[in-house]
């Protein structure tokens, strides 16, 4: 990928006389001796390639000329022969394309120099917040301290315009979202090779997660969820618990991360490997809405005009299945949305500025009918590319016809 690239693109949307300061992040304790899995910020991901933490990135556009610099954790032999090697330099230079590549106790005098020999009036920190109650991000928890040493300094977030680059894949970010869609397919047909009445929802969890750790994702996407029967009703569902009864439905809604970047699949399946009649009509009523957002969406729409699109679709196969009389009674029976941007995050970040889809773009498709008084809950979700006249169904691979499901389940169930 062209990191290098990407930080030529955010350096012209900064400020003059501006710097950017990013950070990768720190390991998250939860007790004792114990850290969370450590989650690299996913712009610093975006801006360097890196995913390590402990690093530091900084665009300076105060200079003469547009610098780029990169600080790391200096190895120290005793700690790697605990917790594995350190990124070295020369790795970080190769991965990064930034040339200025030092360690972390040359930041401080760094930045000293910086704001004293160079005019700096604005410093850019990403300080996203996604809801009031959420305890601050480390990168927040820096640009505080920053801008309590430094009082009268303008302090700007930079993910706006982070985010709105991201929202548009280029090809090598498409290729790996396509690999681990490839990986979810496989571990997908994992469960429906063992998929029987009487087993947990966990079982089925773990074929999915088996296969593709198997095959080189990094794990999964998201909290994988396995919602039998009327769980399949709930959005999202994670408890994963209970049995999954014969003659019920088995939604599954998951993906597999490879190298940073996730797929976002949904299918629903018999547990007993054949959809009842009446699991069938829903079924295709759900599968037909899924069908005509991937023929509709184009360049110029919103996720708003694609899920318009599907609720017209769900509403009248709800009306002549004599579940709703109006279409504008959808809302009892689908509840939710039906695309998001996808790309690092699951549910990537997106900018209202920014709302018309473009070419590159990566969304989800995902209609559902959740009816608690059939105990019914489907949902079929694919992942979209938009093209310059259309969109590719990058998942189109995964089956999603309810014969070929059966027909698969029939061959090669244990």
């Amino acid at each position: 990928m062209d990191f290098k690239k990407r930080r030529e693109e955010i350096l012209n949307r900064m400020e003059d006389n501006s710097i950017l300061i990013l950070y990768s992040g720190i390991e998250s304790h939860v007790s004792a001796d114990e850290y969370a899995p450590f989650e690299a910020n996913r712009n610093f991901f975006y801006l360097t390639g890196l995913r390590r933490d402990n690093m530091i990135l900084v665009l300076d556009k105060a200079a003469a000329k547009p610098v780029e610099r990169l600080y790391i954790e200096e190895a120290d032999p005793t700690m790697e022969r605990w917790y594995g090697k350190k990124v070295t330099v020369e790795e970080a230079k190769e991965v990064t394309q930034i040339e200025r590549v030092g360690f972390l106790d040359e930041f401080e005098p760094a930045m000293d120099m910086i704001l004293t020999r160079e005019d700096v009036t604005t410093v850019y920190f990403d300080t996203y917040r996604h809801q009031y109650q959420d305890l601050p991000d480390y990168n927040v928890v820096k640009a505080n301290e920053f801008a309590a040493k430094y009082p009268g300094m303008k302090i700007r977030n930079c993910f706006p315009m982070i985010a709105e680059m991201r929202m548009q894949k280029d090809e090598d970010e498409a290729a790996l979202i396509k690999d681990a869609i490839a990986l979810t397919d496989e571990g997908l047909k994992n469960v429906m090779r063992n998929l029987t009445p009487g087993m947990k929802e966990y079982q089925a969890q773990a074929d999915f997660e088996y296969s593709i750790k198997r095959n080189g994702a990094d794990g999964v996407s998201f909290p994988t969820i396995a919602g039998s029967g009327m769980n399949g009703t709930m959005l999202h569902y994670e408890t994963n618990q209970e049995t999954c009864e014969d003659g019920t439905l088995l939604l599954l809604d998951l993906g597999a991360k490879y190298k940073g970047y996730c797929a976002d699949i949904t299918r629903t399946y018999p547990v007993n490997g054949t959809y009842s009649k009446r699991q069938r009509e829903v079924y295709d009523i759900v599968l037909a809405a899924n069908r005509e957002v991937a023929k509709s969406a184009k360049p110029g729409m919103t996720t708003l005009d694609l899920n318009n699109i599907c609720k017209k679709v769900l509403a009248e196969g709800c009306i002549k299945l004599g579940l709703i009389e109006k279409e504008e009674e959808i809302g009892k029976y689908y509840m939710h949305g039906v695309s998001h941007h996808l790309g690092i995050d699951v549910h990537d970040v997106t900018v209202d500025s920014n709302k018309k889809l473009r070419p590159g773009a990566i969304i989800s498709d995902e209609p559902g009918l959740y009816i608690d008084e059939w105990a019914i809950g489907i949902r079929i979700e694919d992942d979209l590319m938009i093209t310059e006249d259309g969109c590719v169904v990058l998942s189109e691979a995964i089956m999603r016809d309810a014969d070929e499901i059966e027909a698969f389940m029939k061959e090669h169930r244990k």
